[in-house]
């Protein structure tokens, strides 16, 4: 810290060199002002004169060092006095010192002699989470999303009887589509909007209502393109096998399905964004419970949805042809309003362009479960998988989901660049890496597949109590379905460590782009390993005796 006048009439030129400062000014030079080792400079007063020195019997000027203020600030004649300022220096590498801080002059400010500086602001700093808190915050989620599946599994039992699922059957074809749904428009709004509250992009009010206003039309946009496709894509599978098109079955499908995925998808994500905004109010961390409040709700609205909207429009076949076209067409047409709003967020903007494939892919996913699902189920002896279903692939895509959200937000908030390889060259990890590893990726995954055994456990308790389905649950039984369970989430999670850093890698923002297919791969693996389960219980002879109770 270096003081000298600063009286302006008195003030001498500077320069800073790596030895010293040097004053110029006509008349006796200053003394120059010592550079410690450590880059500090040695504090020099300068009084009325240019430098107080005394003149020993070397001849030497002798710097005068003052370390208190007080007892000169009371002497006569200090209003002569030259004015005193601070200044900070510090030498550099190369002994070149910088200001950092300098005090206003006293004729500027009289009242105050705090020092002000401008500070730019900084982003928010991560939350940090050890695998208690991380677990802590996931189980609620968690086991809410779990009931949720087994909801949605109770409720599909009761309305497979009603009429419109007996008389138009292609109806069955719209449930993993638009259940898959929650995987490819709920769950990666969830997961950008997490990232985005995470790494301060809703911080202030104008920028959080521009995020919220652009998402919620993009899935606006996706729901109503998705569901008109999923409701093609029933009518050519129910079409190829009986060889008999109906007109007006194929426009209640249409109508069915845009309209469920609609509203669905409004409902959603209102829920979503109150739930992302209301983590960040009380400190959670938004990747840990949006994803699985989404897909706990996601089954459950969905298919409620479904069932009343189908159930009335094909009650208004018989008095009204034109009822199902004009809420086709109504939905269709409000489709350019959602794009003018979403083109007008640079984030949203993108994946309205280039968000399609991996949407359409993974329904197309989903679709190949629902076939295996479907030729399953059609067989007696395996009526009673279809209760587990729900269960096995919800639990599989809600932890996946919080993974890759975790992994995305991770990799936002360390500023390594999008589409820039990582500074460490990543190699495809391993398993080890994956799951072992020292990073707070590794730490989630162990807490996430920790909770598969307990959390089935619960919810096959739950099934058993109220006695859905037609299966015994025996200790056999539970040992294929937890191999099954466990195999499905191990698989995915590790998915969701390579995926994530190979998209993010190549310039694809995860959170479009890894979750629907991860999320889908979750209800292949699930109803694959499922009905494998169910074959091999059957060959080694644990059968049920109460199939059809």
């Amino acid at each position: 810290m270096v003081l000298w006048s600063k009286e302006q009439d008195k003030l001498p030129d500077m320069e800073m060199s790596s030895g010293a400062i040097e004053m110029k000014k006509e008349g006796p030079p200053l003394p120059q002002a010592f550079l410690q080792s450590n880059g500090s400079v040695h504090p020099v007063i300068l009084t009325e004169e240019p430098a107080e020195t005394r003149q020993e019997t070397g001849g030497e000027n002798e710097l005068t060092e003052v370390t208190s203020f007080t007892e000169r600030v009371g002497e006569p004649g200090e209003d002569d006095r030259a004015e005193i300022v601070t200044i900070d220096c510090r030498a550099n590498a190369k002994g070149q010192c910088e200001e950092d801080a300098l005090l206003e002059n006293a004729s500027q400010s009289n009242e105050s002699d705090d020092i002000s500086t401008d500070q730019s602001p900084e982003p928010p700093a991560p939350l940090k989470e050890t695998s208690f808190s991380i677990g802590l915050q996931v189980v609620f989620p968690f086991l809410l999303a779990g009931f949720g599946t087994v909801a949605a599994g109770m409720v599909l039992d009761i309305v497979q009887h009603w009429t419109v699922f007996t008389e138009v059957t292609e109806v069955f074809i719209l449930v993993p589509a638009l259940l898959g749904l929650k995987g490819n428009l709920e769950m990666t709004l969830a997961s950008r909007l997490s990232t985005a509250a995470n790494i301060g992009q809703m911080d202030t009010a104008s920028d959080m209502w521009k995020m919220i206003m652009g998402n919620l039309a993009l899935i606006q946009v996706q729901a109503t393109v998705v569901g008109f496709l999923a409701s093609i894509a029933a009518v050519i599978f129910g079409w190829i096998p009986e060889g008999n098109f109906r007109l007006g079955h194929a426009i209640l499908l249409c109508a069915s399905s845009v309209a469920t995925a609609f509203i669905a998808s409004l409902l959603l994500g209102l829920i979503m964004i109150g739930v992302i905004l209301a983590s960040r109010k009380v400190g959670i961390n938004p990747d840990n419970v949006a994803t699985p409040i989404a897909a706990s709700l996601g089954d459950l609205i969905t298919l409620s949805l479904l069932a009343g909207i189908s159930t009335g429009l094909y009650k208004e076949l018989e008095f009204n042809d034109y009822a199902n076209p004009l809420v086709c067409a109504a939905f269709v047409a409000m489709t350019p309003l959602w794009v003018l709003i979403a083109r007008k967020t640079p984030s949203t903007r993108e994946v309205l362009y280039s968000g399609w494939e991996p949407v359409i892919i993974a329904m197309a996913i989903s679709s190949v479960g629902g076939l295996i699902l479907d030729k399953t189920v059609s067989n007696p002896n395996f009526a009673g998988m279809a209760v587990f279903t729900p269960v096995i692939n919800g639990v599989g895509g809600n932890l996946v989901a919080v993974q890759a959200s975790r992994i995305s937000t991770y990799l936002h908030m360390n500023g390594v660049p999008l589409g820039d390889p990582n500074p460490v060259p990543r190699k495809c990890p391993t398993p080890c890496t994956s799951f072992f590893g020292s990073s707070v990726n590794s730490r989630s995954a162990r807490v996430l597949f920790l909770l598969v055994a307990p959390g089935h456990l619960v919810f096959l308790y739950t099934i058993n109590s109220m006695r859905g389905g037609h299966t015994t649950i025996t200790s056999v039984f539970v040992a294929f379905y937890m191999t099954a369970a466990l195999l499905q989430v191990l698989i995915l999670l590790y998915l969701a460590d390579w995926m994530v850093h190979w998209m993010w890698g190549r310039g694809m923002d995860p959170d479009n782009f890894s979750i629907p297919y991860l999320t889908a791969l979750g209800d292949l693996l699930g109803t694959g390993f499922l009905a494998f389960s169910f074959h091999l219980l059957w060959l080694i002879g644990d059968r049920d005796t109460d199939v059809g109770d």
